[in-house]
């Protein structure tokens, strides 16, 4: 099974991300991944969904999601064709002590302090999953209180956007 990252451009309305995520469930798909929000067009949404499966069942999977009703175009985000990030915010102890060793790492990882309490401090990290998963398995030692993470969104590389790709990505 290989890791497809879904782009899908919709209308902003009531239930649609409900039908287009029910269509992966009643086929038996795991969503490993799923973001949501509003795009430069207010009536218009972009889902980025992340999900395992046989190439195969990915252009099947597709094709049935293209055939939703607001659904207005789909695409496959491949690792040549697409930008991806993900944002991390991470609670960790910090006592007096420690504190200067973290505050290390967050500056090596390009990630920033947003919140900074007497025994912890929460930090946000934006970047490919590798790079917050590495990041979160160095704060382990000092104690990971809480972790969030948005799950991964992306764009087409280069001039490209999803409303103006003319030919089928699949």
């Amino acid at each position: 099974m290989n890791r497809h990252v879904l782009s899908i451009l919709v209308n902003n309305q009531p239930s649609v991300l409900s039908r287009v995520v029910g269509l992966f469930s009643r086929r038996g798909y795991n969503i490993s991944s799923l973001s949501v929000g509003v795009t430069e067009v207010e009536d218009k949404s972009r889902i980025t969904i992340v999900v395992f499966c046989d190439d195969l069942e990915c252009v099947q999977i597709m094709k049935q999601v293209e055939k939703l009703v607001d659904v207005i175009r789909i695409v496959e985000l491949s690792q040549d064709r697409g930008v991806f990030r993900e944002l991390a915010l991470i609670k960790v102890n910090a006592p007096a002590e420690k504190r200067s060793e973290i505050i290390s790492i967050v500056d090596i990882y390009r990630a920033s302090i947003i919140d900074v309490a007497t025994e912890a401090l929460t930090i946000e990290i934006t970047g490919n999953s590798r790079k917050i998963e590495t990041f979160a398995d160095l704060m382990e030692p000092y104690g990971v209180k809480e972790i969030v993470r948005t799950g991964i969104t992306g764009l087409c590389r280069g001039n490209n956007a999803i409303k103006h790709i003319k030919e089928n990505s699949y």
